[in-house]
Parts: structure tokens; sequence; C-alpha cells
């Protein structure tokens, strides 16, 4: 294994440690989502134990729906990645058809590979930016900035895999080396950012949370068939809101 990977795979590992220490920051719902029935039983019982439900507050999170204001702040840059991703399809289909020899594929799609995860990175890189520019993030921006300066080294491995797969594969084996960790070290970049996307959004949920006066906020995934909206408030467009104005 060349200098070079392995250089690459201490990286991933770094990410990978970075995202863990990250993770234990964030709340946890106790699986990928709360139900409404789960919902309706948590707050009866939490009314039933004060005796009166007029004066306990609940409101609830769709931290996927909230996660939407980071994708927008890229949007620009995700129609790249999705122009490569509709090549690799057409590439595929060319393949299957025939109407392409097995070097000519594996010469364009070893390239188109590079270009996607190239692709991929600038939009997180991109994302990684505006949160270090933003002083709403001046908690963990230490560990932002630390993040940007190693995936700075990814981001030269994947510059010199497009360059590798444009002037044709000399190793293939060596190619494929180091293009799989890259892409793991990547895998774990977008980890850690998502996580420190997720840990801005539960900050601001709390925060609008003690600012009205709420006794809890709840994380839901599944759509909610009914609610009370007086007694179960939905915050997300609250919370978006607040972190658009952060971006």
């Amino acid at each position: 294994m060349s200098r070079s990977v392995l250089y690459v795979a201490g990286l991933a590992l770094l990410l990978a440690v970075g995202a863990l220490i990250l993770q234990f920051a964030l709340p946890s719902d106790g699986g990928d989502g709360t139900s409404v029935a789960s919902i309706e039983r948590r707050v009866e019982n939490l009314e039933a134990s004060q005796g009166s439900g007029g004066d306990f507050r609940v409101a609830y999170l769709d931290a996927e729906e909230a996660f939407k204001v980071f994708l927008e702040a890229t949007a620009d840059l995700r129609e790249r990645a999705n122009d490569k991703i509709r090549e690799v399809s057409d590439l595929r289909n060319e393949y299957a058809a025939s109407t392409i020899s097995n070097e000519q594929y594996q010469q364009r799609m070893n390239e188109l590979q590079a270009e996607l995860l190239d692709a991929q990175l600038t939009i997180d890189l991109s994302a990684l930016d505006q949160m270090i520019a933003s002083d709403d993030f001046g908690d963990i921006k230490p560990r932002l900035v630390e993040w940007k300066e190693t995936a700075q080294l990814l981001a030269n491995e994947v510059n010199n895999l497009v360059s590798m797969a444009k002037m044709g594969v000399v190793d293939p084996l060596e190619y494929q080396s180091r293009y799989q960790t890259a892409q793991s070290a990547f895998e774990q970049f977008d980890q850690g950012l998502t996580q420190a996307a997720t840990l801005k959004i539960v900050q601001v949920a709390q925060q609008i949370a003690v600012e009205q006066g709420y006794d809890m906020v709840l994380r839901v995934k599944n759509v909610l068939v009914y609610r009370n909206p007086a007694s179960l408030v939905d915050i997300t467009d609250e919370v978006k809101s607040v972190i658009s104005g952060y971006l």
C-alpha cells in the first residue's frame, strides 16, 4: 500500500473519531423516530402525573425537515453531483446494451466515480465554510476549523484521483484501493458534518422551548396523522427560520 493510501486511511480514522466524539453531544430519541401513538401516551402520562394537562406544554420537531435548510444552502452545487449520478447511470445502460467496450466502460467509470466524489466533497466543504463563517456556530468553530484543515487533505487526494482517471489508470488495483479509502474518508467526514448540523438544530429547538415556555420537545420522524394543536405544537418551521439566519 502506497504512502498516499496510508495517509488517507489515517485521515478516515481521524474523521471517524471526531464524528464519534460529537455524537455524544447529541440526544437520542431511542430509535428512528417517535410514533403518534407514542407521543400521545407520553403526553397523557405526563399530564396525569401533574394532575392537570393545561399547565404542561409540549412541542415536537421534525429534524429531517429542519435539516433541509442545510441542503438548500448548497443547492447550486448539488446539481453537479446529480449530473454525475445520471452520467453513471447512463454509462451502465450503455455497457449493458453492449454499445461500448469493457475497456471504455472502465475508463469512463473511473472518471465519473472520481468526479462524483469530488462534487460531493465540494458540497460538504461549502457547507462547512458557511458554518465556520457564521458566529452562531462559534461554540463548535474550533472543531469545524480542524475538520476544514483535515478535509483539505482529502480534497487533494480526490483531485489526484480525478487526474489519474482522466490520464488513464496504470495500476487498477492501486487506483481502486486509493479510491475506496478516499470514499470511506468522505463518508466519515459527511457523517461528522451531518452531526454538527443536527447538534445546531437541537440547540435551536432547546432555545425556542425555553423562550416560549415548553416543558418538552419531542423529536418525530413519522408524519403526524392527527394532533391537537392546543397540546402538541409543531416548532419545525420556527427552527428552520432560525437556522436559515445562521447560514
